[in-house]
């Protein structure tokens, strides 16, 4: 994963991103919003769901389900040893994959195609290292990372609606300082 190597002077001069500050921005992004978002009980919910065919991400919890809009960033197999971009997996509706495809057109333009690779060899910690960048450069506002049976997905969202047993529906602010 040579991709992920140190930004040198001549990178720099050529205008190329810093991809160690943008990974480090982007961990920093990703830590920011668990934390924001664990005020509604991300990461405590009984089940969650992904609706592909809406395009909202749920959990539901005793009291209340909270819903948000959704994009796939990207999957990760660690049996296979492998990551997948969203825009390359045929299973997953092209509506889902706009920032996977968003992000590789980014790292395409920014000459890092080892970033845009459909498929690419990758570990645990590499694979959340492929969604960490995609998280800042998509400025996100939510990160979940699904895991159900063999795989891991990486999933961003959008503003979350709390509904209530009786109802009642509430909006989450969440307040990020970049």
């Amino acid at each position: 994963m040579g991709f992920f190597r140190r930004r040198t002077k001549m990178d720099a001069a050529e205008g190329k991103p810093d991809l160690a500050l943008l990974l480090m921005q982007g961990e920093d992004l990703i830590d920011q919003l668990g934390k924001a978002h664990m005020t509604w009980g991300l990461g405590s919910a009984d089940r969650w769901d992904l609706d592909q065919t809406t395009g909202l991400i749920s959990w539901t919890f005793p009291s209340k389900t909270a819903t948000a809009p959704a994009q796939i960033i990207g999957s990760h197999n660690p049996g296979a040893g492998t990551w997948m971009w969203a825009w390359s997996n045929e299973s997953i509706l092209p509506e889902l994959s706009r920032d996977s495809v968003a992000f590789c057109d980014w790292a395409v333009a920014n000459d890092l195609p080892g970033l845009a690779e459909p498929v690419a060899e990758a570990d645990d910690e590499q694979a959340a290292t492929f969604a960490t960048p995609a998280v800042r450069v998509t400025e996100a506002t939510g990160f979940y990372r699904a895991s159900s049976g063999s795989s891991s997905t990486f999933i961003t969202f959008g503003p979350v609606t709390l509904t209530a047993q009786d109802g009642t529906t509430s909006n989450v602010a969440i307040n990020i300082s970049a």
